[in-house]
This record gives C-alpha cells, sequence and structure tokens, in this order.
C-alpha cells in the first residue's frame, strides 16, 4: 500500500478505513467478530489508518477497534473524535467545553486500549466555545503525551484558520466526492496554503457511486440515509446521470466504479487520504486496489467536462444535522 502525509509528520496508508458502519449508521449491525476479523485483513493488506469516534454507536465503534488493533498497535494510525454530549447513550447536543474534550479523551484511551490518540478531531464545531479554547485544549494534550497531532471534521475557513494559529492542524476530515465539491471552493486552497492534510469520509457517497443503489433501493429504518434529502427516491432517480458517468468510464478502463470514485480522489492532491467503510472482505480488496488506478489527463479532463454538466439534487443532510456543519 502506498504512503500519503498528513500535515508534516504524518504518515498513513493511501486509503484509510472508516469503521462507523460497523456499528453504526447503516441498519443491521454485523457481527462484532467478522468486524474484528474485517480490520485485521485491512492491515494485512496495508491499511494502516482506521478512523472510528465515540459517537459511533455511541462508544461500542472504539471498543470493537481497539480490541481488532491490539496485535499491530504500533504499526498503525488510530484516529477518533470529540465535540458531543451524551444522556442515556444518546446525543443531546454539541460540547466542546475544554473538561468535555479531557473527558471524552480519557474515556477514547479506555476504550481503544491505548495510550496515546494518534489524531484527534474536534467532530463539529460548537459555536459556544471558543475555537481557540479547543485548540488550546488539544494543545496541553499533545503536551501531556495523550494526542499526537489535532484535527477538525467540517469546519470552514475561518475556524481552520483561529485554531491552526493556536495548535497547528494535521488533518480537516469533511465529506469530498464526485457527489459533493464544495470543498474545492475554499477548503482546498485553505488547507493546501496551511499545509493540513485532508481526509475525505464519504468519498464513495455513502454507497450511491458504486452503482449499488438506485430509486428502487429501500433503506432500513434504522439506516440514516433514510432521513437525507438526497437519498429520497426521486433524488436518486435525478441523480443517476452521475452514477452513468462513474460507470461508463469504469468500464471503459475495465475496473469497478468504486475504484473510479477513489482514484478520481486521490487524483486531486497529494496529501488527500480517503476513507471508504465497508463491511464485506470484497469491498476492501476492491477499495484498496484503487490505489493502483491511476486516471489520466484525460479522464481527469472528461470527468470534469462531464461534472460541469450534471446537476445535484437534493441536500446531503437532513435540517437537523445541517445545522451541526460550520460555514
Amino acid at each position: 500500500m502506498k504512503k500519503r502525509m498528513l500535515g508534516n509528520s504524518l504518515e498513513v496508508s493511501s486509503i484509510g478505513l472508516g469503521c462507523m458502519g460497523m456499528s453504526f449508521a447503516y441498519g443491521a449491525i454485523p457481527e462484532k467478530s467478522a468486524m474484528i476479523a474485517l480490520i485485521r485483513k485491512a492491515y494485512e493488506l496495508g491499511e494502516t489508518f482506521f478512523d472510528t469516534a465515540e459517537i459511533y454507536g455511541p462508544y461500542t465503534n472504539e471498543a470493537l477497534v481497539g480490541e481488532a488493533i491490539a496485535p499491530f498497535r504500533k504499526q498503525i494510525v488510530i484516529a477518533t473524535k470529540f465535540g458531543f454530549d451524551f444522556q442515556d447513550g444518546r446525543v443531546v447536543g454539541l460540547n466542546s467545553r475544554p473538561e468535555n474534550i479531557r473527558r471524552a479523551c480519557e474515556d477514547s484511551l479506555r476504550r481503544l486500549k491505548i495510550d496515546c490518540i494518534d489524531l484527534f478531531y474536534q467532530h463539529r464545531i460548537d459555536p459556544k466555545v471558543p475555537i481557540e479554547d479547543v485548540a488550546g485544549t488539544v494543545k496541553e494534550l499533545i503536551c501531556e503525551g495523550k494526542v499526537k497531532h489535532f484535527g477538525m471534521s467540517e469546519a470552514g475557513v475561518k475556524n481552520i484558520r483561529r485554531a491552526h494559529a493556536v495548535q497547528p492542524v494535521t488533518a480537516l476530515q469533511s465529506e469530498y466526492s464526485l457527489w459533493w465539491r464544495e470543498p474545492e471552493a475554499e477548503i482546498l486552497p485553505t488547507l493546501e496554503e496551511l499545509g493540513i492534510g485532508f481526509v475525505p469520509f464519504a468519498p464513495l457517497g455513502k454507497g450511491f457511486l458504486t452503482g449499488k443503489i438506485d430509486a428502487k433501493t429501500t433503506f432500513a429504518e434504522n439506516d440514516f440515509r433514510s432521513t437525507v434529502p438526497r437519498f429520497s427516491a426521486e433524488n436518486r432517480a435525478a441523480n443517476m446521470a452521475l452514477v452513468d458517468l462513474v460507470g461508463a468510464l469504469a468500464q471503459k478502463r475495465n475496473v469497478t466504479q468504486a475504484q473510479i470514485a477513489l482514484a478520481w480522489i486521490l487524483a486531486q492532491k497529494p496529501w488527500i487520504v480517503p476513507i471508504p467503510g465497508t463491511t464485506k472482505e470484497a469491498r476492501l480488496v476492491e477499495n484498496l486496489h484503487a490505489a493502483d488506478v491511476v486516471l489520466s489527463e484525460g479522464d481527469l479532463a472528461e470527468i470534469q467536462q462531464a461534472l460541469a454538466q450534471i446537476p445535484i439534487h437534493g441536500e446531503r443532510y437532513n435540517e437537523s444535522s445541517q445545522r451541526m456543519v460550520d460555514r
């Protein structure tokens, strides 16, 4: 597996593994033993970057990842996230107050069974807490040896700059794919200027870009896509033009649609590391082989030209989730 650099000093595999869906968000929860085996298979195949968060479950995903990575902990990079209040196992709001960041850090260390968090993201900007206080608290945790790198998620340019002035931000994690290209306008130029890495989540459009979802697909009630406007049957039908574009190029190159979508992201900047999630070994292998797919300048130009002609229908979040996105 090829390597890439996030920030100035965090080297990771060029494709990471988003572990959220192994215990949260996408309907039926797979067997824990199978997911432990999948994470260990990912490591065997060269993946060294694993992403989790306390909110995934809540809590259960960190425990799963901690058990899975125990045999090779020193050879990999673990990223987790803070920034929420919980009550009876349910999220009740944002909370990035310093005391809660410290609480989250200690709890994550315990659940992951590690003595230091490699990359600690603020999961969402908390408008009630100055970002300087957040960055300052993580800086203290870094000085104490409990965290190595500071990250942010779904943060806007102003908050990224303010935080980076207090404690250098190693990586920003936000949504980015052929289906959601907003970061190209302001976020990517800012990250390049400041030397911050970018970790796109949902690089396969939450499964849509793989071609396995269409207007007739049904989602379980506990699959969060059932609440996302972009995944309404009407919008899925309207957005199929994008899937057809990816499919045509995949056929031309004799690779899969997922591999085209990931290869496109990898081609954008050398400091971008996508973290597709999966619960199936075949999909894991497929995603990792995307690192071997090199799109030509002609391919990229063809995609760019086609994207300019394809309008995207539907918001990527429901109203409550959208309110948590920093602008």
